[in-house]
Order: structure tokens, then sequence, then C-alpha cells
């Protein structure tokens, strides 16, 4: 596998580790209120070490049986952000899903569109995948720029796509064609 890659300002791409639980939680707690309008309701043990432990080894035995690959932005500070190419689909779809978060104070930076231009380079060359595929909601501006800037086109509008927040809310659809 490509990863670790180095980002910027120390920021590494890599894989998650068992080890990284405690750090993910302190980031899921410290990034609540930032990301809770994005992200499904969390059950209370998301926000703990032992839940993001149960999280890690479910995303690991994933990624051993070719599903998923769940990355983390690592920097000394602890984990930053979170990259994941979820849904793999083989044969005529080849297909994924990407899903990131960035954490309040290191957004900005570009960091998020690098590792997704990575985990796009990665998921073309290493895995030989033809498609990517992300969705946000139409007002998460942040999250649109990051998947244009790493080639992502807009393709659709899907109403009721996804459980965010605790209700059924609209998503813009994206794509990235990769074997072209």
């Amino acid at each position: 596998m490509v990863f670790p890659i180095a980002l910027q300002d120390g920021v590494v791409l890599r894989v998650v580790e068992p080890t990284d639980a405690a750090a993910l939680a302190d980031a899921a707690e410290r990034n609540r209120e930032h990301l809770a309008p994005y992200e499904p309701d969390r059950d209370p043990s998301h926000y703990t070490e032992e839940g993001q432990l149960d999280a890690i080894e479910k995303a690991l035995t994933a990624m051993a049986q070719g599903r998923r690959i769940p990355l983390v932005l690592a920097h000394r500070d602890g984990i930053v952000g979170g990259l994941n190419l979820n849904d793999i689909v083989r044969g005529a779809f080849d297909n994924g899903h990407v899903g990131y978060w960035t954490d309040a104070n290191y957004q900005g930076r570009g960091l998020m569109s690098t590792a997704v231009e990575h985990l796009a380079a990665y998921a073309r060359d290493g895995l030989g995948l033809h498609r990517l595929q992300a969705a946000t909601l139409p007002e998460n501006e942040r999250s649109q720029r990051v998947l244009a800037r790493a080639g992502f086109e807009r393709i659709g509008y899907a109403r009721e796509y996804l459980n965010i927040a605790g209700r059924w809310q609209d998503h813009v659809l994206f794509q990235r064609i990769l074997s072209r």
C-alpha cells in the first residue's frame, strides 16, 4: 500500500490503527459541535475510546475483505481528520464512496483536497477502480470545494438521501471517473 503519505505541516495520511482509538475519541469529542450538522446522530459510545476501538476493528476487517480503506490524517497534536473509501463494489461497477471530515482547527489549509487526490490515485492505480462517488449536503460549500479541487464533478441531486443530524436530508451527488 502507498500509505503513509506526508501531506503538509506535519500531517500524515495513513491507515487507521487500533492505537488511534484514544486520539479518535478525543477528536470526535473536540469536534462534536463542529461535525454534528454533517453526520448521522451518534451513539454516546462514538465519543469513547472503546467505541472508537470497536469502529476501528470493524473498519480494518472490512479493509481485509476489500470493502473499505479507512484512513486518518494524523499530526503530533492527534488525529485531525478522517478519509474513507467505503462500499467498494467490484465487477461491472468498480466503484467506491468517499467520505471525510476535518478537524475544525485544520480546515482551510487544503489538507483534505490533497488527501482526496491521493486516495483517488490509489483507488485508480492500486485498486483498479473505475469511479469514485461522494455526496454533500447542499449547503456544505466547503466540502463541495474539496471535491471540485480533487477532480469530482456534480452529477445530480438526491432528495432525502441520508439521515443526517436526525432527519432525512437532500444531498448533492458527485463523481470522479478514474479510468480515463
